[in-house]
């Protein structure tokens, strides 16, 4: 890890060296993503078979892309059952968490003879994308399943790769059962958006798609945005931690870790007012990369993206921070609480030396799906929010409208939109004012 005073020049080169972390940053697979895509929405159901043998080297068809019951029975034969426990506890905490999350719609009414309100509907069908690769996700999938059934999706069709005998991890299976998936398909990369995004024969449009994946699936949704809606292009993961010397450094180094270890493009800073507190973490972390399992991916994320930044005060740590609007953040100082109420960026926030970021990764409730890349500066978590579409009611009784037609006929001639003026004043053209 690279440890640097704080000042205005490092925080802009530390800055400068996360934009390389970025999505942005994958143009040059573009063209064949878009080719993937265009393949797909002209040949449907034939690109995603062919593509899927060729990038899982697994055969697809008709027959058996999508999962069957008896497939995810099976899965729930294989799966350690302590594990189905631990998943059911925590889809009650993630479910009553994004239950609170539910808005109604609302009316208003004026004794004039109007009515006001906002209509709240819930979006028709939902696309969740899984992936399959270095690692599986069955928190995701509840992270990603359950906000859409909590905001009335009433189908939920999910996607996630095969493996080479074309299976799918028991684990995820029965975590989309559990989290109420209607549908699951054996698709995925960017073949599996664009049929998501267009259609085929087996895989039908929905409405909006939500999930992680590799660059060519960020790329995927990014160029399908507008024929549906999607949630983000999320980038690597990354963690915060602001820390004073009151801080536990082994608790501090282990966390910093938990998000290292995702892959080489994670990124992991520790900020804070401690000099002492700077030594004590850097030497916990690396007694602990010597037993950690995936060592080799924590080495590299720290070498390019690891940093303790040092700074003279609190409010200075906290500005670095939020310069920064990291999609986890830890407050491990003397009064968290107090110092949350100052931070403005930042994806999701753990107060104290007891509240880790895995404990937001698998069970505390809120979503684990965050904006990276300093976008937490303007986008939220995955919520209710993200699965409804929200649609202005106005109604108007002739006397109501009486009172106030020159008024509107007047604003529209000012933009010299006489048809608007027209379409208000033919009411009442025959002078009954």
């Amino acid at each position: 890890m690279k440890k640097i005073n704080l000042n205005s020049q490092s925080i802009q080169d530390l800055l400068q060296n996360l934009l390389k972390r970025s999505p942005q940053q994958y143009k040059s697979h573009e063209e064949a993503v878009q080719e993937i895509l265009r393949n797909v929405r002209a040949k449907g159901d034939a690109a995603v078979f062919s593509y899927t043998e060729q990038f899982d080297h697994v055969r697809i068809d008709a027959g058996n892309i999508r999962v069957t019951d008896e497939e995810i029975e099976a899965a729930y034969r294989e799966i350690d059952p302590s594990l189905l426990a631990v998943i059911r506890k925590a889809l009650v905490n993630i479910r009553d968490f994004h239950q609170k999350q539910l808005q109604n719609s609302w009316f208003t009414t004026t004794t004039e003879g109007t009515l006001l309100g906002q209509k709240v509907t819930p979006l028709s069908r939902v696309g969740v994308y899984v992936p399959g690769g270095k690692a599986v996700y069955p928190s995701s999938v509840l992270m990603n399943i359950v906000p859409a059934k909590v905001a009335g999706v009433p189908e939920i069709v999910m996607t996630t790769p095969p493996d080479r005998e074309g299976h799918v991890c028991a684990s995820t299976l029965v975590a989309a059962r559990e989290a109420g998936a209607d549908v699951i398909y054996k698709a995925g990369g960017a073949q599996a958006i664009g049929a998501l995004a267009f259609g085929t024969e087996s895989i039908p449009k929905v409405d909006k798609i939500v999930g992680p994946g590799n660059m060519f699936v960020a790329l995927a949704k990014k160029a399908v945005y507008g024929f549906v809606s999607i949630d983000s292009i999320a980038g690597p993961s990354e963690i915060l931690v602001l820390a004073d010397e009151t801080a536990n450094p082994r608790y501090v180094a282990a966390d910093l870790l938990s998000q290292a270890e995702h892959d080489e493009l994670a990124s992991a800073i520790l900020v804070t007012t401690s000099p002492e507190l700077a030594e004590q973490v850097e030497k916990e972390v690396e007694a602990f990369i010597q037993v950690l399992s995936r060592k080799e991916i924590i080495r590299k994320s720290l070498d390019q993206f690891g940093y303790i930044l040092i700074a003279d005060s609190m409010d200075e740590a906290i500005a670095a921070a939020d310069a920064i609007a990291s999609e986890h953040m830890e407050i491990v100082t003397k009064n968290p609480f107090e110092v949350m109420m100052k931070v403005k960026n930042a994806g999701a926030i753990f107060l104290g030396e007891y509240s880790s970021e895995p404990l937001g990764d698998y069970f505390a409730g809120p979503n684990h799906v965050l904006p990276t890349n300093g976008t937490a500066r303007f986008f939220s978590p995955l919520s209710v929010d993200d699965f409804i579409k929200k649609s202005s009611v106005v109604y108007y009784s002739r006397e109501a409208l009486q009172k106030i037609h020159k008024d509107i006929e007047q604003f529209a001639k000012a933009e010299q939109l006489t048809a608007h003026a027209n379409s208000i004043a033919v009411r009442f053209e025959k002078g009954d004012d």
